[in-house]
C-alpha cells in the first residue's frame, strides 16, 4: 500500500483538510481533488472506490462529507478500506463533530493524527489506542523548552516589576526632594527678609549684600521726601512773606527791649536822688 494522500471534502467538491504523505507538486493534488466530485457521480454507486488510469480513489460518505484516500493502484483494497474506516473514526474523536465548521476548526488536531496513522505513505500497525497514547505523549525536549519559557516569561514579568516600583520610587523622592527644597528656601528668605530688616532699622542701611530692601514706591517717595535736606531761599527772588514776617517780629521784639529800658531809667535816677539827700 502507498497511500499519496488522505483528504476530507464536502459533497459540492470543497477541501477542507488534505495531507500528502509523498513528494507530490501543488498542482497535481489539487486536479486529482478537483476530479474526484466528477468521477463519484459517474461511478458505480454501490462500490466505494474509483479507479482512473493513474490513481485509485478509496471514499467513505461520512454525514455531509467524503473521506477520501488517493492511492496508486497497486495497493490492497482491503487494507484501504481498512485504513479508511479507522481514519473515520478520528474526525469525531479529535475535531469533536463530522461537520465542516468542526473540521475547519480542528484541522491541525486531525492532521497530527493522521500522520499517526500514515507515515512515508505505508500504513503503521497502530489502533485507536495506540493514536490516543502517541497523541497525547509528552516530549521531555519540548516539557524543559516550555519550562525555559515560562521562566524566561516570569523573570520578565519581575524585572518589569522592579523597573516599576524603581521608578516610583525615584518619581516619590523627587516630589518629596522638591518640595523639602521649595519649604527650606522660603525659611531661608524668611530670615534673611527678617536680618535685612533689623540691620536696616538698626544701623540705617539695609537689603542683600548692601542692596536696598524692596520698599512700595508710596513708601519710599514718604521717606525719600523725609530725608531730603531743606532747600535755601535766596534773598531776593520773588516773594519773601516768610521773611517780611521774620523783620516785623524783629521789630516788635526791640520795641520791646526799648521800652523796657525807658522803664528801668526813671527807677535808677530816683535812688540816685534819694541817695544825695
Amino acid at each position: 500500500m502507498v497511500c499519496l494522500s488522505v483528504a476530507v471534502m464536502s459533497k459540492s467538491g470543497k477541501v477542507l483538510v488534505s495531507r500528502q504523505f509523498v513528494d507530490m507538486s501543488r498542482i497535481r493534488i489539487e486536479g486529482l481533488l478537483a476530479a474526484f466530485p466528477k468521477l463519484v457521480g459517474t461511478g458505480n454507486k454501490q462500490h466505494t472506490f474509483v479507479e482512473t488510469d493513474k490513481v485509485r480513489y478509496v471514499y467513505q460518505p461520512v454525514e455531509g462529507l467524503y473521506f477520501v484516500m488517493i492511492t496508486n493502484k497497486q495497493s490492497n483494497i482491503l487494507e484501504d478500506l481498512d485504513t479508511l474506516r479507522l481514519l473515520t473514526k478520528l474526525a469525531p474523536e479529535y475535531c469533536h463533530g463530522i461537520d465542516e465548521e468542526s473540521i475547519l476548526k480542528h484541522q491541525f488536531e486531525l492532521i497530527f493524527a493522521l500522520d499517526e496513522v500514515i507515515s512515508l505513505g505505508y500504513r503503521e500497525n497502530v489502533n485507536m489506542v495506540h493514536i490516543r497514547a502517541y497523541y497525547e505523549m509528552e516530549s521531555h525536549e519540548e516539557k524543559l523548552a516550555n519550562m525555559i519559557k515560562a521562566s524566561k516569561i516570569n523573570e520578565a514579568k519581575e524585572e518589569m516589576k522592579r523597573k516599576v516600583s524603581q521608578i516610583d520610587k525615584q518619581k516619590a523622592e523627587q516630589r518629596k526632594g522638591g518640595g523639602g527644597s521649595d519649604a527650606m528656601s522660603m525659611e531661608g528668605f524668611g530670615k534673611m527678609m527678617e536680618e535685612s530688616l533689623s540691620s536696616g532699622s538698626m544701623g540705617g542701611g539695609g537689603g542683600f549684600g548692601g542692596a536696598e530692601v524692596y520698599r512700595p514706591p508710596e513708601d519710599y517717595d514718604k521717606s525719600k521726601a523725609a530725608a531730603a535736606p531743606a532747600k535755601s531761599v535766596k534773598a531776593g527772588s520773588g516773594m519773601q512773606l516768610g521773611k517780611k514776617k521774620d523783620k516785623v517780629d524783629l521789630m516788635a521784639m526791640m520795641q520791646m527791649e526799648g521800652s523796657l529800658q525807658d522803664t528801668a531809667a526813671p527807677v535808677g535816677g530816683r535812688k540816685g536822688s534819694a541817695g544825695g539827700g
